[in-house]
């Protein structure tokens, strides 16, 4: 049987240590049976859709603003986020708002 190389150095020198793989270049350990995950952030929107940079979103709620005069109303349209790490992982700008940040359970993809 042939095993698969390492994921993270792509060494071809892997073996089996009980139901994981080991790698003895860099030391990594993984189950074979258990479906990667991406690299990368992964953010969901308010219904669980996965979210890239670049995606179009809608508000789904009126969100107050502190220090602003006004409201960011339901149904606002979001061009063009940036996803991040933190609380707020929605980098983005907002006509008549500026630069802003969001969380995604407050948007939906379009």
């Amino acid at each position: 049987m042939s095993l698969p190389n390492c994921p993270k150095c792509n060494s071809e020198y892997v073996y089996e240590d009980g139901i994981l793989l080991v790698c003895p270049e860099c030391a990594y350990e993984w189950d074979p049976n258990e479906v990667a995950e991406e690299e990368g952030l992964v953010v969901l929107d308010s219904n669980g859709t996965r979210l890239a940079d670049g995606d179009t979103v809608t508000v789904i709620k009126d969100l107050k603003v502190k220090g602003a005069p006004k409201d960011i109303k339901q149904g606002t349209r979001v061009k063009n986020i940036r996803l991040v790490e933190g609380d707020h992982n929605i980098d983005c700008k907002i006509d008549g708002f500026g630069a802003m940040k969001l969380k995604s359970e407050f948007v939906k993809k379009i």
